[in-house]
């Protein structure tokens, strides 16, 4: 994709010598990774080997045992953290929605900004209908969860999380409940929120979507990083022999 030029870019998120464990049984081993303001990082790597976890400690779904975590200069490893705040900034989105289902769609959306920020409902209620509008959904605003397909509600949950006004999105494998045909209308959200320059770092084993939405590629394996490319280089050269195995199921 190469949109930006990365040493141009300030970093927003550094990751230094994460260390994740559940017991004594290691999960992230030594993870060094510099998120830049604007950039988007896809995360690649079999299941189990650590991901969506490296996504969950990011936003304080997780603790961890060693190393830090300093986003827009301030450390997230410390006790006083408010965790509330910092989530205002990292926007994540996950699997299943987790929209009310006794509230409609657009109550769902205003519910953080309205309660947590503090926004004016009119504001917000703007700003919202923006959104809905964007991917398509505006017309669906007082629909209630149940009436909705699994890509509609995974479009709104994405908008939800904008109306927060994040600095930066996590995705994780936000296609992975969805039947293939509404795969396509949820990634193209996230295309054009690329093309406007959102900071995402995003987990996903759509290899397609993947190259075309990428600066950077970053493999990782049992708990390590493995390996980091340009999304173009990656795919057609990966430079080790366990990055080769796992793009080799993808080929058919």
């Amino acid at each position: 994709m190469s949109r930006i030029s990365i040493a141009e870019k300030q970093v927003l998120l550094d990751i230094q010598g994460l260390q994740k464990n559940y017991g004594p049984v290691p999960v992230l081993q030594d993870i060094n990774l510099s998120i830049h303001k604007g950039e988007v990082v896809v995360i690649l790597g079999p299941s189990g080997c650590g991901k969506s976890t490296l996504l969950r400690c990011l936003n304080g779904l997780e603790d961890i045992q060693g190393g830090d975590i300093i986003f827009a200069g301030q450390s997230l490893t410390g006790p006083a953290v408010n965790w509330q705040k910092i989530r205002q900034q990292i926007g994540m989105v996950f699997q299943n929605y987790d929209l009310f289902p006794h509230m409609s769609v657009i109550d769902n959306i205003l519910l953080g900004p309205t309660k947590v920020q503090n926004k004016p409902r009119q504001q917000a209620l703007a700003q919202a209908e923006q959104l809905l509008e964007r991917v398509g959904l505006l017309d669906r605003k007082d629909a209630f969860p149940r009436q909705l397909s699994g890509g509609q509600k995974q479009r709104i949950a994405i908008v939800r999380a904008l109306c927060m006004n994040p600095e930066i999105m996590l995705f994780d494998e936000v296609t992975a409940a969805l039947d293939p045909e509404m795969v396509r209308e949820v990634l193209d959200v996230i295309l054009g929120l690329a093309k406007q320059g959102m900071t995402m770092v995003i987990v996903t084993h759509e290899m397609g979507f993947a190259q075309a939405v990428a600066d950077r590629v970053i493999f990782i394996d049992a708990g390590k990083i493995c390996e980091t490319a340009k999304p173009d280089e990656f795919f057609a050269n990966p430079q080790t022999e366990r990055a080769r195995q796992f793009l080799n199921k993808f080929q058919y």
